[in-house]
């Protein structure tokens, strides 16, 4: 049978490779679940705040964005040296303050000669400054349960538990870990230490 010559508008008809719709669809759902569980991630655990004031220099710096974890002292409890986000006596209206934990509880703490004492242990890791104003650490003070101390890393420039109208902080006024650091007039984020 000869071939016909010419225009034929009769053309194969493609068939759907059931391999390759199974495939697409197996993406679609993998994007779509990343991108729910990055919701709930950053809306159940995670919680952008922004540092108010110099009181965290040199870690961190006035106006610099944080993000906090917000679930992990729900089931830990904060640990020196932790940089906790907190409202000061659980005053709702109040900003969000940024400050390291020095004293969890059980801890005896006290400044003398511009030094914080923890235990009867100099405590000098967080500081660059010796410490101008003891406030309430004039005296020794033992932290009860459920009671942390904090104090700003620039110790000279910072409203923290050493002032009486913050004092010692609850575990339950306290918001969430400092988590993460986005640099200062950049997109980078960094790790909070």
């Amino acid at each position: 049978m000869a071939k016909k010559k010419g225009l034929s508008f009769y053309q194969k008809k493609k068939k759907l490779n059931i391999a390759v719709i199974r495939e697409i669809g197996s993406w679609i759902f993998w994007i779509c679940a990343s991108i729910l569980l990055a919701i709930v991630t950053v809306y159940c655990i995670g919680m952008k705040t922004s540092v108010i004031g110099p009181s965290m220099e040199p870690s961190m710096y006035n106006g610099q964005n944080i993000f906090l974890n917000r679930l992990i002292y729900r089931v830990s409890s904060p640990k020196n040296g932790d940089v906790v986000v907190f409202l000061p006596n659980g005053n709702e209206k109040s900003h969000y303050y940024v400050k390291r934990v020095v004293g969890v509880p059980g801890d005896t703490l006290c400044i003398k000669g511009g030094v914080l004492y923890v235990n009867n242990e100099p405590c000098e890791d967080y500081f660059n400054d010796r410490i101008a104003e003891a406030g309430v650490l004039e005296n020794e003070l033992t932290l009860e349960d459920d009671e942390y101390f904090v104090i700003g890393d620039n110790c000279n420039n910072s409203e923290d538990s050493r002032s009486a109208n913050i004092g010692n902080v609850k575990k339950e006024y306290i918001i969430g870990k400092a988590w993460f650091k986005m640099a200062s007039g950049d997109s980078k984020i960094g790790l909070v230490e």
